[in-house]
């Protein structure tokens, strides 16, 4: 194994969480009458954030407002969120074979409630959700306390993510960073030490 210690983002790495994710914030924007290509609304939350997409598309409007409209319609999907293929055998090889996973997400508890409901709870050593209140990525802030509180090494860990807060968020703590492009939609890696488009290509 290249790594112990696998830091694990949630949202577009373990999880196919987008088309929920999406489908909620087209929906939102359109209580304001504003009609969004799906698309495009994708490319952005994929290539930046759910934010970043706030900022472009919800100038001048109520973006507190709209955004806990948006949590509220998302709720409402993640019945349908499904672990992307490999997710789950990846997880479990890194525990037997004597390494540690890892949770850091910006979604709140309702991420563990996943987990659980995947049975995939048991393959994490713990979780850093928005709950904790860290600084977001890729602020390392949350990655540096987990390495601290279990003392781990920086060289054998590996921050893995969709996006380049995620990559970004690993090199400003020191360690490698693993991109996972399921659709091969990034135009860079980002300077990624590793680039996959399956999870299952992680331990080769």
């Amino acid at each position: 194994m290249e790594y112990k210690n696998y830091f694990w983002d949630f949202d577009g790495t373990l999880y196919n969480s987008y088309p929920g994710m999406v489908r909620s914030f087209v929906e939102t924007l359109k209580t304001q009458e504003i009609e969004l290509d799906s698309k495009e609304v994708y490319k952005i939350m994929r290539e930046a954030s759910v934010r970043k997409a706030f900022k472009l598309y919800g100038e001048n409007l109520d973006i507190p407002k709209l955004r806990q409209m948006y949590h509220s319609f998302e709720e409402q999907y993640q019945d349908k969120m499904r672990l992307f293929d490999g997710a789950a055998d990846v997880c479990r090889k890194i525990k037997e074979n004597g390494g540690r996973n890892f949770l850091l997400t910006h979604r709140d508890s309702s991420a563990l409630n996943i987990l659980k409901r995947d049975n995939l709870w048991f393959y994490f050593d713990d979780f850093v959700t928005a709950d904790n209140d860290f600084a977001r990525k890729p602020d390392p802030e949350s990655l540096l306390y987990l390495v601290s509180k279990y003392n781990l090494k920086v060289e054998e860990s590996v921050m893995v993510g969709d996006r380049e807060l995620d990559i970004a968020a690993g090199h400003n703590a020191g360690m490698s960073g693993i991109l996972f492009d399921p659709d091969k939609l990034l135009h860079q890696d980002y300077n990624a030490d590793r680039l996959v488009y399956s999870l299952s290509d992680i331990l080769k």
